[in-house]
């Protein structure tokens, strides 16, 4: 005499046993660990992101000058109190600002170049940089200050 198994409605064989067809697939994905990991992922940029566009620290004389209107992005060279070189936040020396401006510009004598002077830096400096440049054949320079309060 042989004993025939049959399932019932529970997926379980009436002996007790489990059929190899009775286990169900787990079709849930449990989002609670990734949407943790996306809320951390956005507090951490939105805390560092004003300070990766501060660049070099330097504080600005104030003028009442109208802003430049243009369409292309300038470069921006940074002369800080300790009289030191910046394009856009690397470091350079200053025998070495033009061939950096013509590497980055691809020669190109168009491009604008805002200088960022700080206010307790030697006057000789910034005209040191200026003069650096304009010799170099760039003719789109402009020093960027702060808009006055008064």
């Amino acid at each position: 005499m042989g004993v025939s198994l049959h399932n019932n409605s529970s997926g379980r064989s009436i002996m007790g046993q489990e059929n190899r067809y009775s286990r169900r697939v787990m079709s849930e994905i449990n989002v609670t660990p990734f949407v943790d990991v996306m809320l951390v992922l956005l507090i951490i940029f939105m805390v560092t992101a004003p300070l990766m566009t501060m660049g070099v620290e330097v504080e600005l004389p104030e003028e009442t000058a109208q802003p430049i209107a243009g369409q292309d992005e300038p470069l921006v060279l940074t002369i800080d109190k300790q009289g030191k070189v910046y394009l856009e936040e690397s470091r350079i020396e200053l025998k070495d600002l033009v061939a950096k401006l013509d590497a980055v510009t691809n020669r190109k004598k168009d491009t604008r170049i805002f200088l960022r002077g700080d206010k307790g830096t030697d006057y000789g400096n910034v005209m040191a940089v200026m003069s650096r440049i304009s010799s170099a054949g760039f003719s789109k320079v402009g020093l960027v200050t702060e808009p006055d309060e008064g």
